[in-house]
């Protein structure tokens, strides 16, 4: 039987008691399901895991890892999307290890950052599968870690009896998608998972109705491991998984996967509603039915209003709410979650003065005004306290005033792994009567409007010309509506040193429909141009347009504006066919 009520959840300290529990009461219940899609039009082979024969495989496994490591050492998962890394997972945590979510080598564009992680964990074992072993193992080399193939490994425990962890251990290191510096792995520690967990199931309204979790996010993100694992596993839910090459490949498949279930809550960033708006058909929309949907979590920067507008105008005729968009704020530092709009309420969108916003200042203005930024607000916390902070004197900011984002909860993590963290998360206001320290300093900028977090953008990604600060994710928007062969959120624009101060360059991706040789470069250049200095009043020092795929990201699919500007001032963009387009219009 498989109830759609789902059990009473206890009040469990640590994600391994979790499973233990529902093992135990509701063996028969399904706890995760792994879509595969083997052939380009694949509906889906489905591979389900009941609680009870999750808990036996992730007793035998980490059995195995206890023999091989002991308390505190280091797992690095460098498993395929699946079932087996969510047992990896919590093996690891059951056999009182560190786990490092990280991926296989063969992620496109990560080898460095996979191996600066790797030299940065020091894991004892490596947990992979049959599939992925041989390019682990050359990826590792002959000196490398013992590894451990989670799919291998027979159910058998051989009498190994898990000890409860204890909840202020740390339970794995989250490392940073790297967006603006090199990634650094956050201690996420038992209380602060679970802590987590209840805070989004709060914020998306699993705590007081059923719900199921349909995921496509990488399981080494932030957001794909807290929604589609630790929220299910605290609550007893189904958590339903597919690979994201798989929704890349054919968006439809999680429309497909968010009409097969009840009471669906799913998280995506920004550019996937986009896509799915851009390539699901005409014919895929036959009988797709999207009316189960609660939430839909938009949670990765930039969120515009515009595309929940535009995704909410192309499925509406499948039944899907615009109370369903939900954007959210969080970061790793934080488990992830921080701040949602609660499914059922309309999205909160604010029109500010731009000028005024650069100068710290929010300031209403017309939606209608050229000069006006749309921004989407991201709601209010959950089990916890956010504040905004002047990231100079640290005094705390009133309504309308822009300053930096600080967190205080049993979420927010111990610190960053292997280096000095005190000053990121240990800060304290200037004037103490604001309260006691121990704040999460985010580097993001944001403030509040009508009870509302409203980020604007990043601390180290402001660009600053001639004494204005200019947001990058604004002057991106702005050029990628300027002329419709720029692809949509893969742009970077950044600030570089000249002789005159400070310039601004954008480099960005052209459309995959069109050939950078067919282009029309300088006319597209002069359209970027045009639209940046009309509305920012901004001159471009250079526009740079590379073919799809040539804009780095980070391992969470944001744009690395960081990475962008260093290889754009190493030259690295001087062979692309569009690399003289700066001097153009």
């Amino acid at each position: 039987m498989d109830s759609r009520r789902p059990p009473l959840a206890p009040a469990c300290p640590t994600l391994p008691e979790y499973v233990w529990h529902w093992a135990e009461t509701t063996p028969d219940r399904r706890a995760f399901t792994f879509v595969d899609h083997p052939a380009q039009h694949s509906r889906g082979v489905h591979r389900t895991l009941t609680w009870r024969r999750f808990d036996a495989r992730v007793r035998a496994l980490a059995a195995r890892l206890a023999e091989r490591a002991g308390p505190g050492d280091r797992v690095a998962l460098l498993c395929p999307q699946g079932t087996e890394y969510v047992t990896a997972f919590l093996a690891a945590l059951s056999a009182g290890l560190v786990a490092v979510p990280l991926y296989p080598p063969d992620l496109p564009g990560h080898a460095d950052r996979l191996a600066g992680v790797l030299a940065d964990a020091r894991p004892t074992v490596v947990v992979t599968t049959g599939r992925a072993q041989d390019e682990v193992r050359d990826f590792l080399g002959s000196d490398g870690p013992r590894i451990v193939l989670a799919d291998q490994v027979p159910d058998d425990a051989h009498g190994w009896r898990p000890v409860p962890p204890d909840a202020e251990a740390t339970a794995y290191l989250q490392y940073t998608s790297g967006s603006t510096r090199a990634p650094a792995g956050v201690e996420i520690s038992h209380g602060n998972v679970v802590a987590n967990a209840r805070q989004a199931l709060t914020a998306y309204g699993g705590d007081t109705r059923p719900l199921t979790c349909v995921g496509w996010l990488p399981l080494y993100h932030d957001m794909g491991l807290v929604l589609s694992v630790a929220a299910p596993v605290t609550r007893g839910l189904l958590s339903v998984l597919m690979d994201p090459a798989a929704f890349l490949h054919e968006p439809v498949r999680w429309l497909r996967l968010l009409a097969a279930h009840p009471n669906v809550v799913s998280a995506a960033p920004n550019f996937a509603y986009d896509y799915c708006v851009a390539t699901v058909t005409p014919q895929q929309k036959e009988g797709l039915r999207l009316d189960k949907v609660t939430a839909l979590i938009n949670g990765s920067e930039p969120v515009r209003p515009g595309t929940a507008d535009r995704f909410h105008a192309a499925f509406a005729g499948q039944g899907l709410a615009p109370e369903t968009h939900c954007p959210s704020y969080g970061l790793a530092e934080a488990t992830v979650f921080v701040c949602a709009a609660r499914p059922g309420d309309p999205l909160t969108r604010f029109a500010l003065d731009r000028d005024a916003l650069a100068a710290g200042k929010a300031l209403s203005a017309r939606p209608d005004d050229p000069r006006a930024v749309l921004l989407a607000g991201c709601g209010t916390p959950a089990g916890q306290r956010v504040r905004v902070a002047d990231p100079v004197t640290r005094a705390r900011l009133s309504e309308g005033e822009v300053g930096e984002i600080w967190v205080q909860g049993p979420n927010v993590g111990r610190g960053y792994w292997n280096r000095e963290s005190q000053d990121v998360f240990g800060a304290r206001f200037a004037d103490a009567a604001a309260g006691p320290g121990g704040w999460l300093r985010t580097g993001d900028l944001g403030t509040v409007l009508e009870g509302q977090l409203v980020v604007t953008g990043r601390l180290k990604d402001l660009i600053i010309v001639d004494g204005r600060n200019h947001y990058p994710q604004d002057v991106e928007a702005t050029a990628q509506d300027a002329d419709p062969a720029v692809r949509r959120d893969r742009l970077a624009a950044f600030a570089v040193p000249g002789g005159a101060g400070e310039g601004v360059v954008v480099v960005a991706e052209h459309a995959r429909t069109a050939r950078l040789a067919e282009l029309d470069v300088p006319a597209v250049v002069r359209a970027v141009r045009g639209a940046v200095s009309a509305r920012h009043g901004l001159r471009l020092a250079d526009v740079i347009l590379v073919p799809p795929g040539t804009v780095p990201r980070t391992s969470s699919g944001k744009v690395s504006r960081a990475l962008t500007r260093a290889r754009y001032l190493d030259g690295a963009y001087g062979g692309q066919a569009g690399a003289t387009a700066g001097a153009a219009g």
